[in-house]
């Protein structure tokens, strides 16, 4: 039987780029990323390339079954130029971790949004509902909005094979949350993709359009959209001491611009000090502390300091090769130095 492949790709849109996709007929498929062909697309018609060179290739990185579709596979690719380097836009190019030391947990928030009265599910036409404090982790018709397409995204998302460890409502009207969790940066980016993906094309069977904007709210007094990012490698699983996390924490305050720089657009709306963040200009971290920069969680405390560490500045909307590039990047340097080396190897020995 001939087999769907949905090739999907970031196109080149700024600031934020979304998803493509174009589905690929393939006889006798195996199933098997290997056996996934490159293909090419119209990189003129996504911001990716001139029309007088317009061909890009799409190279399959992770494949998993498509639950949608009789006999169907969703493929992720990486962009790459037609010389068949890396494309300026592919991010996930930009990940150093082919040992797969890093793991993360992301924690995707996003609103499910009528595009016909341009507001969230549950806001009526006129006016806004009761204010934000009852639908964080609801139940019921006045404080849960959209479970239906929640409830099938989770379920797609676990018959394609994703890791999601959860779902719940969020704090605002409308607004919902899934966490994935992989073991290597770049799967985890792989993976919320393409459940972001799936997302997307339920919300089109109902009509309902799904917001990642950081604060489609605006002023407003509602809580703006994060992608908390949980991560940690073998530095911080075998820590130990609490001095190789202030290390590693205290290797991201002179590098904050360049995280704010990839975790997503318009986040100075959304760092603000307030609704459970920091404020983009400071660099914070603490024990248990949802309004610092980076979050210790106290189970890794109660661990005796084995465990991760939460970046809750990274938005909805990032994208999580960018975000996963740059904290490996910076937990990198923090683990080279010869303190943090000297804890570790103590510890192991």
């Amino acid at each position: 039987m001939a087999a769907k492949l949905e090739y999907i790709w970031l196109d080149g849109y700024k600031p934020t780029q979304s998803l493509r996709s174009k589905t690929k007929i393939e006889k006798d498929f195996s199933g098997k990323l290997e056996d996934c062909p490159e293909w090419s697309f119209d990189g003129s018609s996504t911001e990716q390339a001139p029309g007088g060179s317009s061909d890009c290739i799409l190279k399959p990185v992770f494949i998993c079954k498509d639950p949608q579709r009789r006999n169907g596979y969703l493929v992720m690719c990486e962009v790459l130029t037609s010389d068949g380097n890396a494309h300026p836009t592919n991010g996930r190019a930009m990940i150093d971790d082919d040992d797969n030391d890093f793991w993360f947990g992301f924690e995707q928030e996003y609103f499910l949004w009528n595009p016909e009265t341009n507001k969230p599910l549950g806001f009526p036409v006129n006016g806004y509902p009761a204010p934000q404090g009852q639908y964080y982790c609801s139940v019921g018709a006045k404080n849960a909005f959209g479970r239906n397409i929640v409830e099938e995204h989770l379920d797609v998302c676990l018959d394609a094979g994703l890791n999601v460890e959860g779902i719940n409502a969020e704090v605002a009207a409308g607004q919902w949350e899934f966490q994935i969790f992989a073991k290597g940066a770049k799967e985890a980016g792989d993976q919320i993709w393409i459940a972001r993906y799936l997302l997307e094309r339920i919300g089109e069977k109902s009509g309902v359009s799904i917001n990642w904007h950081c604060k489609p709210l605006g002023a407003l007094d509602w809580n703006g959209s994060g992608m908390h990012a949980n991560f940690s490698n073998s530095a911080l699983r075998t820590a130990g001491k609490k001095e190789i996390y202030d290390t590693i924490c205290e290797a991201f305050r002179p590098v904050v611009a360049e995280h704010i720089k990839v975790y997503g657009a318009d986040n100075e709306l959304r760092l603000t000090g307030k609704h459970e963040t920091a404020s983009i200009y400071d660099f914070s971290y603490g024990i248990s502390d949802r309004g610092a920069s980076i979050r210790i969680p106290l189970a890794t405390v109660e661990r005796g300091w084995y465990g991760y560490l939460e970046d809750r500045r990274p938005n909805s909307a990032a994208d999580p090769y960018k975000v996963a590039a740059r904290i490996v990047k910076t937990v990198k340097s923090a683990v080279v130095d010869e303190k943090v080396s000297a804890f570790v190897e103590s510890e192991l020995a």
